[in-house]
């Protein structure tokens, strides 16, 4: 049976549980907030354990906080942002939109250790010489700002340590492909329709493009989260109850941390009020996500087949795909790929209402970011692990079946396209009808026409030559 123990805040007592870390704040909010039974992310809170630290550092440099408090509160900030408390924070998602509950979670998880450490132990905020969560942890501090910059250091790591490196990889992987197939010649299309011949490799050259400006574009997200931090802004962005030096003296100390370029907000009042940077931000994670949808559909529409299908390239049988179909095998991880752009979309809607004057932006605090930056996060991570579930499970071992791409191209009525310079376009388009309904292909009539003798006409046809400008 659970014991509890009986802890006051501003409105009265509340139970709590007799292990916990947190008091009777986060215990209101438990009981407020029932709704996704999901506590906010653990990436949130170890950003605020690198936040807390930072801000008690700032604060002894200041001379506001005494040498004795402020290595217990940085040691038991370290613990959290380690997530070795993890547990400690179950204060769900959909709660107060500023995050003050959260906040305050951190507030008081962080007091309780530092009390412990001290020597005091849990729900002594009260003692002499304890550490108080608000006084002291929160000092020069309000919801309304450490939120929001816990938001830009969540955001900011899980770009820098996961999105990037994977886009990295993907981009490199695709290249990799681009030259090693660039010999390769196979039917283009478009429209859905046959075009005239393109190299497998130019094709891939493509994808890796869009890959590596993937990458450019979470870069620019990351630029975006590291600039702008809102702490320092306080209760409306005024800077009430802090000192002047201490936003940029916190920067400093996370930059310092977690090898990122934190600055503070070249205006607070915007930094708090408004979530352009995350709407911004998360568009760059979007136009990645529609760059992935391109490459994973095109490459799950030329695995097509294998024999009633286009079949160009071969996709690693990663499993059975049919449970009635007997040696069925289906492009599972393209189609994941596309799911998770569809999340990602989806996300961005989420993040974009979630900023919207008369939604969640208000006048002088934005009271949606719980929602925002959960929907952030998710989006760099599922773009992160698919990236990475792409090259390891659809890239590698993907192969080019070269037999069915020369095929393809021979049957293609657009290879009259090189003729049209040398008998004209006219001509050239009534050759492919005659062609199309004879079910002959076009250098098969050419020759029975004798357009050209055989030697100028296998040069016109020649598909690799069409692959490049002629003159």
């Amino acid at each position: 049976m659970s014991s509890f123990r009986t802890e006051r805040d501003t409105m009265g007592e509340m139970q709590v549980p007799t292990d916990a870390l947190y008091g009777a704040s986060t215990a209101r909010a438990i009981d407020n907030f029932p709704v996704a039974l999901e506590p906010v992310s653990k990436a949130m809170i170890s950003a605020f354990g690198y936040l807390k630290s930072a801000c008690a550092r700032a604060n002894l440099e200041l001379g506001k906080l005494d040498e004795k408090k402020a290595k217990a509160i940085i040691a038991a900030c370290e613990e959290v942002a380690d997530g070795k408390h993890h547990v400690h924070f179950p204060v769900d998602i959909y709660q107060t939109g500023s995050g003050t509950s959260t906040n305050t979670n951190a507030n008081e998880v962080i007091a309780n250790l530092a009390n412990q450490i001290l020597g005091h132990g849990v729900g002594a905020k009260g003692k002499e010489g304890a550490v108080h969560p608000n006084d002291h942890v929160n000092m020069g501090q309000s919801s309304n700002d450490t939120f929001p910059t816990a938001m830009h250091i969540a955001g900011a790591l899980a770009l820098s340590g996961a999105l990037i490196p994977a886009l990295d990889r993907l981009h490199k992987d695709l290249a990799a492909k681009a030259k090693q197939w660039d010999k390769i010649v196979k039917i283009g299309r478009t429209h859905l329709m046959d075009a005239t011949p393109i190299r497998v490799g130019q094709v891939f050259s493509g994808y890796a493009a869009q890959a590596e400006y993937a990458k450019i574009r979470a870069s620019r997200a990351l630029k975006r989260l590291e600039e702008n931090m809102p702490i320092g802004g306080t209760a409306v962005g005024t800077g009430i109850n802090t000192h002047p030096k201490f936003a940029a003296k916190v920067c400093v100390a996370l930059s310092n941390e977690l090898g990122c370029t934190f600055t503070e907000a070249a205006n607070h009042p915007e930094a708090q009020a408004a979530k352009d940077s995350f709407v911004e931000a998360h568009g760059e994670l979007k136009t990645i996500a529609v760059s992935i949808s391109k490459i994973a559909n095109d490459i799950r529409l030329l695995g097509s087949g294998p024999r009633c299908g286009i079949f160009e390239l071969s996709l690693p049988a990663t499993q059975p795909g049919s449970s009635i179909m007997p040696g069925k095998v289906n492009p599972v991880i393209a189609e994941s790929a596309i799911q998770v752009v569809c999340r990602v979309l989806g996300n961005d809607t989420t993040v974009t209402t979630a900023a919207l004057g008369g939604i969640g932006s208000l006048f002088e605090l934005n009271v949606a970011m719980p929602v925002m930056i959960d929907a952030f996060l998710e989006s760099v991570i599922l773009l992160a692990n698919v990236s990475n579930v792409m090259v390891d499970k659809l890239l590698t071992g993907l192969v080019v079946n070269e037999d069915r791409c020369r095929e393809l191209i021979e049957q293609s009525l657009m290879m009259v396209t090189s003729l049209a310079p040398k008998i004209g376009y006219e001509k050239a388009a009534l050759f492919a009808k005659e062609a199309f309904d004879s079910g002959k292909t076009i250098r098969e009539l050419c020759r029975e026409r004798k357009v050209l003798p055989d030697a100028e006409l296998d040069d016109a046809l020649d598909p690799w030559k069409m692959t490049e400008p002629r003159e």
